[in-house]
């Protein structure tokens, strides 16, 4: 039996310290621009920081949700994130099965996938490839061109080849053929890594603006990212939002509308995480470590 000492203990205490100051110093921005996003007009005009607002008013998050743009913003970027993870876990698991199993030029095309990693075709390149394919301007062009992370492809192919040869035997003998070991075997053993992937592919999603300036004309189509660029970088909180608002000079201050903004960017993913965490550490752990 391992008894503690004395100074086990002072470790212990020292590493909750520690570790809470360093979550407090990574919480403490989020706190400020939530206690912004509900600073009333007139708090917000007298006190440069506001970390715990006198009054909570939602008149910046009546403003943002008044407007057109942005909930449309926010449908679209829900529309992407979903089908775009989905088209990401098809092509990913269907490609690293493929590349799990013998099949002939398997090693070339590990070796084509390998490449990726090291080096990319470069933003020219991939904007003429987008524009060929006809692609400008449709939500396409903020899925397709990112469909297969080469390193989850890796790390999901690791997963597949550490599955017993014999499971994929044994269903062989049975009848089944390779699309039903896949759909049937393969897919249920490989939840955990689907889900650490799902919100890989999620985040990555739901926080891409570059691609939505690159590929998409039409301000009618841009993902919330873009908007928030709009707002926060650029500084057009209002003119961002659209014309059918509410009067300006009756509009919160602009950086309250800029916090709120971020607010309800941040918040839907963070709200994925937990129902993924159980299988989070599980599913990159078991991809990375077997074969």
């Amino acid at each position: 039996m391992h008894y503690r000492t004395p100074g086990d203990r002072l470790i212990d205490i020292a590493n909750v310290l520690l570790f809470g100051l360093i979550a407090l110093i990574m919480l403490a921005p989020f706190w400020y621009v939530l206690a912004v996003s509900f600073a009333s007009y007139k708090e917000f005009l007298q006190h440069d920081i506001i970390w715990f607002p006198k009054e909570w008013v939602l008149s910046a998050y009546e403003y943002i949700f008044a407007s057109e743009s942005f909930v449309r913003s926010v449908g679209v970027t829900v529309l992407v994130t979903v089908i775009g993870t989905a088209v990401n876990l098809a092509f990913t698991s269907t490609f690293a099965y493929t590349l799990a199993r013998p099949v002939i030029g398997q090693r070339i095309m590990l070796v084509l996938v390998l490449f990726t990693l090291l080096f990319s075709a470069g933003m020219i390149p991939t904007y003429l490839i987008v524009k060929e394919t006809h692609l400008l301007n449709s939500i396409w062009a903020l899925i397709l061109p990112i469909a297969i992370n080469p390193f989850n492809l890796i790390v999901m192919r690791q997963f597949f080849v550490g599955i017993p040869n014999e499971l994929h035997e044994a269903a062989v003998i049975d009848g089944a053929n390779d699309l039903k070991v896949f759909w049937n075997i393969m897919l249920p053993l490989s939840k955990p890594s689907l889900a650490a992937f799902a919100l890989f592919y999620a985040v990555l999603h739901w926080n891409n603006y570059f691609t939505g300036i690159l590929y998409l004309n039409e301000p009618e189509k841009w993902p919330i990212q873009v908007i928030l660029r709009q707002m926060v970088v650029v500084g057009e909180a209002q003119t961002a939002l659209g014309s059918g608002q509410i009067l300006l000079e009756h509009a919160p201050p602009a950086d309250t509308i800029q916090m709120a903004a971020i607010i309800v960017a941040t918040v839907p993913i963070l709200f994925v995480y937990p129902f993924l965490q159980k299988h989070f550490a599980k599913g990159v752990m078991l991809g990375s470590v077997k074969g």
